[in-house]
This record gives structure tokens, sequence and C-alpha cells, in this order.
């Protein structure tokens, strides 16, 4: 007998039904895992990123200017063969600019992470979410 989900996955089911029900009626439903997988690898890496991102960004801050190459510094200080230098996550990209804000997140992503999004053609996920007023509830 399988036992039963614990607090967590209950609540992550429940998160991507809601976010499948936000989405029916204005996306077939055969797109619905193209529009949730992106998000959620965007969750985990945000997750992974989470305990070094202040200094991460005093880092950047400290060095932007100086015409360094900051690729290696900003890895090294994530202690991931990844990091991210911008100041928005998922939970404060809201408001009336949330597009623009989404885009400035992944934008600042280091370059091996942004070619993730650009293969799941997120831009245009991004498009129609924002055409269809559900970008800031899918967030």
């Amino acid at each position: 007998m399988a036992s039963a989900p614990n607090n967590t996955e209950s609540t992550l089911a429940s998160f991507i039904w809601n976010n499948a029900n936000d989405l029916w009626g204005d996306f077939p439903h055969t797109e619905f895992g193209k529009i949730i997988l992106p998000f959620t690898v965007l969750r985990r890496l945000e997750c992974v990123l989470e305990p070094t991102k202040d200094a991460v960004l005093n880092t950047y801050e400290q060095f932007k200017d100086q015409g360094m190459a900051l690729d290696d510094i900003l890895t090294n200080v994530s202690g991931n063969p990844f990091y991210n230098k911008s100041t928005y996550n998922l939970s404060n990209l809201g408001g009336t600019k949330t597009k623009a804000n989404l885009e400035d997140y992944i934008s600042n992503f280091s370059e091996n992470v942004r070619v993730i999004f650009e293969q799941f053609d997120f831009n245009t996920t991004i498009n129609k979410l924002s055409k269809a007023n559900l970008l800031l509830r899918i967030c």
C-alpha cells in the first residue's frame, strides 16, 4: 500500500493542479506541460541558489564596474555551476511589470541556464501568458 503523501507533496500537487486550472480554457491541455515545466525548473534553480543569493548579488555589485569577467567569480560564489545576478525571484516579480521583471530575472542567469530557457522557448510562453493575463497567476 502506498503511503499517504506528506504535506509538501500535497502542497506541490495542489500548486500544479491550480496552475493547470488557471490555464484551462486559454490554452490547449496539450500545452500545459510546455508551460508548467519551465516554471518548475525555474523554481528549482531558485531554491538551489537561495543560500548564496545575497553573496552573489554583493559580489556582482562590488565588481561589475571594474571591467572584469565575472562568470567564474560569480559561479564560485554561488557554489554551483550557474548563478543569477537579478534581485528578482518568483515571489517578487508581481505588480504591473510582471513580464518585464520575469524577462529581467531570466536574462540575469548565467549563460548555461539561459540556454535551457531558450530551448524551452520560454519567451514565447511568457508572451502567451501575458496576453492571456495569466502570467502573474502562474508566477
